[in-house]
C-alpha cells in the first residue's frame, strides 16, 4: 500500500495529517513557521524533509540553501532528506548535487532523497537521470516530479490533458529501459498530483513499486471549496493553481470539503 502524505496549511495540520503513516514536510517552513516544525517534531511514521523545490520553481525564486537542509532535518527528526534538484535545468547539474550531498547526508544519518530534473523538451535526459539514480550509490529513495517529468514533455504549463497523462506516459517509457529491474532496492515516491485524484488509477499498474505519495491538492481544494468530481480526472478544471498559503486559518464549510477530498484519495489508494 502506498503511503499518502497530505499536505495542509499549518493551521489544519492537526486534522489532515496528525498519525499519517508518512509525512512530506517543507524545509521552507520547518524555518520559518514554529508551530509547523513542532507538529512534524512531535509525529511518528517516516518523515521526508523536502527542499521545497517545487515551491520555489513557482515562485521563480533560487532553491532553499542547501547547507541548511541537515539542520531542518534534525529540528523535526527527518529520516529523509531530499537533495538539492534544478527543475528545468541540465539533469547534470542535479546529478553532481546528489554526488556532493549523498555521502554528507548518510554521514549524518539520513537517507537520501533524488528527484531527477532535466531542461524543458529534454525527456532523453531524464530518463537517463532515473537509470542513474537506479544503482546509484548516493541515492535511497527517488522521487517522481510533478515538474520533472511534465517539463521533460514540455506540458508542465498552459496544457492540463498532457500534464495529467505525463506519468502514466513516462512509466511506460521506463518500462522499455532497465530502470525497474535495476531500482528494486531504492523506495519511491510521487511528488504532487497533477490535474485530479484519478491520476492514482492511471499509475495504479506500477503502484506496487511506490512506497509514497504527497499533494495538497485534496486539502488545499477543499479549502477553497472545490470538490472531486465525477470528471475523467477527477477535477473538471484541472489543478487548482493558486499557490498553497500555508497560513490560512478559515475554519469553515469548506473544511469538510477537504476533508471529503482527502478520503477520497485515502480510498483509491486503500
Amino acid at each position: 500500500m502506498v503511503d499518502f502524505c497530505h499536505i495542509s496549511p499549518t493551521e489544519h495540520l492537526s486534522l489532515f495529517c496528525r498519525g499519517r503513516s508518512s509525512h512530506l514536510i517543507l524545509a521552507h517552513l520547518v524555518e520559518t513557521d514554529d508551530v509547523y516544525a513542532e507538529f512534524y517534531s512531535s509525529q511518528q511514521g517516516t518523515k521526508i524533509l523536502d527542499n521545497s523545490a517545487f515551491e520555489m520553481y513557482k515562485q521563480g525564486r533560487d532553491m532553499y540553501d542547501p547547507d541548511k537542509l541537515l539542520d531542518m532535518a534534525d529540528k523535526v527528526g527527518a529520516h529523509y532528506v531530499v537533495m538539492t534538484d534544478y527543475p528545468g535545468q541540465p539533469p547534470q547539474k542535479t546529478i553532481d548535487m546528489a554526488l556532493e550531498q549523498g555521502p554528507k547526508f548518510k554521514e549524518a544519518g539520513r537517507g537520501t532523497f533524488f528527484v531527477p530534473q532535466s531542461e524543458v523538451g529534454d525527456l532523453q535526459g531524464l530518463v537517463d537521470s532515473y537509470l542513474w539514480a537506479a544503482t546509484a550509490p548516493e541515492v535511497d529513495y527517488i522521487g517522481f516530479s510533478i515538474l520533472g517529468i511534465p517539463n521533460a514533455y514540455g506540458v508542465e504549463k498552459d496544457n492540463k490533458l498532457q500534464r495529467f497523462l505525463s506519468r502514466w506516459k513516462f512509466m511506460q517509457e521506463l518500462e522499455k529501459t532497465t530502470f525497474w529491474r535495476q531500482a528494486t532496492t531504492k523506495r519511491k515516491h510521487l511528488l504532487g498530483m497533477v490535474d485530479g485524484p484519478n491520476e492514482i488509477e492511471l499509475l495504479r499498474p506500477w503502484l506496487e513499486h511506490f512506497n509514497s505519495w504527497d499533494s495538497s491538492a485534496a486539502i488545499w481544494a477543499g479549502l477553497n471549496g472545490i470538490k472531486f468530481d465525477a470528471s475523467p480526472s477527477g477535477l473538471v478544471d484541472g489543478k487548482f493553481e493558486k499557490e498553497v498559503d500555508f497560513g490560512y486559518k478559515k475554519w469553515d464549510n469548506n473544511v469538510s470539503i477537504a476533508m471529503e477530498n482527502a478520503q477520497t484519495i485515502d480510498r483509491l489508494l486503500a
